[in-house]
């Protein structure tokens, strides 16, 4: 049944290599069960309802991907779009927590009328092949540098914004001790390497007394203060300057979603091998379709917008070539759902070197771009430098596809056919302005 649904042996994986990856990128994924009811509780929201919505949202969303698309994506409440749900449209704004899950559940919406007509594809075509490799890279320094930050070996600094941070902490390490581990488990060719890294780290963490197991459960009676709470037509109603605001919610909510779920499926399917000859992403509207839901699903149980995330990179390092890595993840999810509280008990050191790995093998991609052509090194570079340093794949992309067609454009290489390129582009150069302005 499973090589009927997935097409394992066409994949060149097994059933258990796609377990053991499944198991990979929940543990790197699994702090949000911890930290979006931490950022959401913030903007009023009942934090053990939250952590449930959480784990179902995420459960949900990654077993549609997995039986829909046949792709190892994960997909749980996005960070950052979880912060400014809270900071910027409940505290912010004054909006209500209530209404506020109603322009999520509205940006859903656009987001699967969007797929349905074909406008989400599009833009992905729309962008420049080189860019692809540009965006992996750069997610790839990305994950690293939350890694390295999550561990203690970068610390923030007035002087230089980054430093060195005290190697002799246990937490640091502790991950510096994990990451040589993995690396030397890989480097011998062991299956679920990345895994029994992670395992072995957190049983240090305990023993170090960096993080404790709290005896604690959550039930689904919990989800019952957010379950259905969203206000979709409080949304339509809202007065004055938030009437406009509402559009600009919903819009923030679409746009950052959509570019970082671009990048974020630019980047996995390139690391597992998974695009066309000619770059494209096979099944892209299925993806989209299971993003969009996902979305929808998490505003009604009670959760900010849900997106694929970068961390299943981890399991495709592990060897995860099929949607069955991310119905494993959805199921541990689902099962997370019953002993949230427990998640705490992974430190961040443990998972750290995953990430930190999985950057590295990532950077690979950067010998597909032709760095003899300005016209394509400049923008490749841009991409790539701008994903880690901005915290932001969207700004990434941004920053890439906009120099890329202004250079198209101003050597005389543009074309008909890079409309679509330069629309992007201007709409790109307009939310520049617009965050200046803000």
């Amino acid at each position: 049944m499973l090589e009927k649904l997935f097409g394992l042996k066409a994949n060149g994986t097994n059933v258990r290599t796609e377990v053991l990856a499944g198991f990979t990128t929940f543990m790197t994924m699994a702090y949000i069960v911890v930290v979006n009811p931490t950022i959401l509780g913030e903007a009023g929201m009942p934090v053990a309802a939250v952590a449930v919505a959480t784990c179902l949202a995420a459960g949900f969303g990654s077993i549609l991907m997995g039986l829909i698309a046949n792709y190892p994506l994960a997909l749980a409440p996005g960070m950052g779009l979880n912060a400014y749900f809270t900071y910027t449209v409940v505290k912010g704004m004054g909006v209500p927590w209530e209404v506020a899950l109603g322009c999520v559940f509205l940006s859903g919406v656009a987001f699967l009328i969007l797929t349905l007509v074909g406008v989400r594809q599009m833009i992905v075509a729309a962008i420049p092949k080189p860019l692809f490799s540009a965006v992996a890279a750069g997610v790839g320094l990305f994950i690293a540098f939350i890694g390295l930050k999550e561990a203690g070996i970068i610390v923030a600094s007035p002087a230089t914004t980054v430093a060195l941070g005290d190697l002799t902490t246990p937490s640091a390490a502790l991950a510096i001790i994990g990451l040589l581990v993995i690396a030397v488990l890989q480097a011998w060719r062991v299956k679920g390497a990345i895994l029994i890294g992670i395992l072995l780290a957190t049983a240090a963490g305990w023993v170090l007394g960096l993080a404790k197991v709290i005896p604690a459960t959550s039930s689904l009676a919990d989800l019952t203060a957010t379950a259905f709470k969203l206000d979709i037509l409080g949304a339509f109603h809202l007065k004055g300057g938030l009437a406009l605001a509402m559009l600009e919610i919903v819009f923030v909510f679409l746009f950052v979603d959509l570019f970082d779920n671009v990048g974020t499926l630019v980047a996995v399917t390139k690391k597992a091998g998974l695009q066309a000859p000619d770059g494209s992403i096979p099944r892209l509207n299925r993806i989209l379709l299971a993003d969009s839901a996902a979305t929808m699903v998490g505003a009604v149980a009670g959760t900010s917008t849900v997106t694929s995330y970068i961390e299943s990179a981890a399991g495709v390092t592990a060897g995860g070539r099929t949607g069955l890595t991310a119905v494993v993840v959805g199921l541990l999810f689902l099962l997370t759902m019953f002993f949230a509280p427990l998640v705490q008990a992974i430190p961040a050191a443990a998972t750290a070197p995953a990430l930190i790995l999985v950057g590295a093998l990532m950077v690979g991609s950067l010998v597909d771009i032709d760095w003899a052509d300005p016209t394509v090194a400049i923008p490749a570079f841009l991409t790539l430098i701008t994903i880690p340093l901005t915290f932001s794949i969207a700004n990434g992309l941004a920053f890439g596809i906009t120099s890329y067609a202004l250079l198209r454009l101003l050597t005389g290489k543009i074309t008909k056919a890079d409309w679509l390129l330069l629309v992007l582009a201007a709409l790109f150069i307009l939310r520049f302005v617009y965050l200046a302005k803000g």
